[in-house]
């Protein structure tokens, strides 16, 4: 067996499109995806699960109906399931997600910014 690290950057490479997540890596449920993030994303909620936004390079804003909460890099926040929101950022931001396999990034939204599924870089 060969034991190779996951380099974040060099993933990050792979690919340059907005608000497509992509898996790098799974742990028992829960699958880890990179994702880079520009303007406004849709208000949407993750009904059964909660959400782990972890800045790797950047700024976000995670906007809620009821405030927000700004994250830079190192910065990591964890949306409560069901609670509506929606991410934006005014420039690129690299980040990292921790959520189940299969957790929608639209959550209940869907739409046109609905992401493949399970797309392994």
């Amino acid at each position: 067996m060969r034991y190779e690290p996951v380099s974040i950057p060099e993933k990050f490479s792979k690919f340059s499109e907005h608000y497509r997540p992509k898996v790098i890596a799974q742990m028992n449920d829960y699958q880890f995806k990179l994702a880079r993030v520009q303007g406004d994303f849709v208000w949407h909620s993750h009904e059964h699960t909660d959400e782990t936004f972890l800045i790797v390079e950047g700024e976000l804003t995670i906007e809620f109906r009821d405030g927000q909460v700004k994250l830079k890099q190192g910065d990591m926040f964890v949306v409560p399931k069901g609670k509506e929101h929606r991410p934006r950022a005014a420039v690129e931001c690299k980040i990292m997600l921790i959520e189940p396999a299969g957790t929608v990034n639209t959550g209940d939204a869907g739409g046109e910014m609905t992401a493949p599924d399970d797309v392994w870089i």
